[in-house]
């Protein structure tokens, strides 16, 4: 029963944040708020709604492993197995700010949260979590980071935003659609989380394993859809920046303020997971001078989804 209600939760989750995007969407439209803005706000924190929602959930209820397993498990399946699918159907080109800019933005946010995580290795305290200064310091990034892609949107203003497809809407509907996306996200988050705790018991598996595969992978399946569908119409030039500019949301923004709620417990095994995180950005940034430059090709597609193979099989193992 636990899993019917997982799967269902997931579902939830993805549908409850389409419609809060979309009547939030509508509703900013009429109060004439401009498509660049609602594309840098609304979709931009809308998308990552669902691992939020997970991770704050977890975290109230104690099972911090969950939240902290599932911003690890959505990087790395965003940048291995999302992009590397991505990539297989169709090469992407990779524009220069992203290869100078946003790619290495994100390894930085993977090497500040490596420096928050490892108080123990650093200064010797026997401390592992993510302290409330800890979410500070991310939340921090996360403005920084806000500034960088309102100054880049500015400068392309028809790829960011101009081109949302934002339908009228009554404002019944709207608020319906706001309505019911919330309580989706809400209730689709919660029997995520209590499914997942539950699955790790009957299991003897962590709550880590669990937030790092099957939840990570299901509040990633938005980002899957619309890549491969990118993919097939061979749309691929903004795919690698939402991959990476997610990674770094998910890092500043989402850890940052779950860990301003209540204290992130970390694995005492996480180092791994980090560095191969670290590993797989420097990778997709040395691919980009391999080969055809700019391109992600598809045998470097295929090894990003080995990697991922690995990273799964390594951490099942570990439990």
């Amino acid at each position: 029963m636990q899993i019917v209600l997982f799967v269902i939760g997931i579902l939830a989750l993805i549908k409850g944040a389409d419609w809060l995007v979309d009547g939030s969407s509508a509703l900013a439209k009429k109060w004439g708020v401009s498509s660049l803005i609602i594309g840098l706000t609304i979709v931009a924190f809308g998308t990552s709604a669902p691992e939020l929602i997970v991770s704050l959930i977890a975290v109230i209820g104690g099972n911090t492993g969950t939240a902290f397993g599932n911003v690890i498990g959505s990087n790395l399946a965003n940048l291995l197995l999302i992009l590397g699918i991505a990539a297989l159907i169709a090469a992407p080109k990779i524009k220069n700010s992203a290869i100078w800019k946003e790619i290495p933005f994100s390894l930085l946010a993977i090497v500040v949260l490596f420096v928050v995580s490892n108080d123990l290795v650093i200064d010797k305290i026997e401390i592992l979590s993510l302290t409330r200064v800890d979410g500070l310091v991310l939340l921090l990034f996360f403005i920084i980071f806000v500034f960088y892609i309102i100054e880049v949107a500015r400068g392309s203003r028809a790829e960011v935003g101009e081109s949302l497809d934002i339908v009228k809407m009554s404002n019944r509907k709207i608020t319906l659609l706001i309505i019911f996306g919330a309580i989706g996200l809400f209730i689709g988050g919660k029997w995520v989380v209590d499914g997942a705790v539950l699955i790790a018991q009957r299991f003897g598996v962590s709550d880590f394993l669990i937030g790092a595969t099957v939840i990570a992978v299901g509040t990633s399946l938005p980002e899957l859809v619309t890549s491969v569908r990118a993919a097939m119409k061979k749309d691929l030039d903004l795919v690698v920046g939402n991959i990476v500019g997610s990674n770094i949301f998910n890092i500043f923004w989402i850890l940052g303020l779950v860990s301003i709620v209540a204290p992130v417990n970390i694995p005492s095994n996480i180092n791994f997971d980090i560095i191969f995180l670290g590993l797989a950005t420097i990778l997709l940034f040395a691919f980009m001078f391999l080969g055809k430059k700019n391109y992600l090709e598809r045998y470097q597609a295929v090894i990003f989804i080995i990697m991922y193979l690995v990273y799964i099989t390594v951490i099942i193992f570990r439990g």
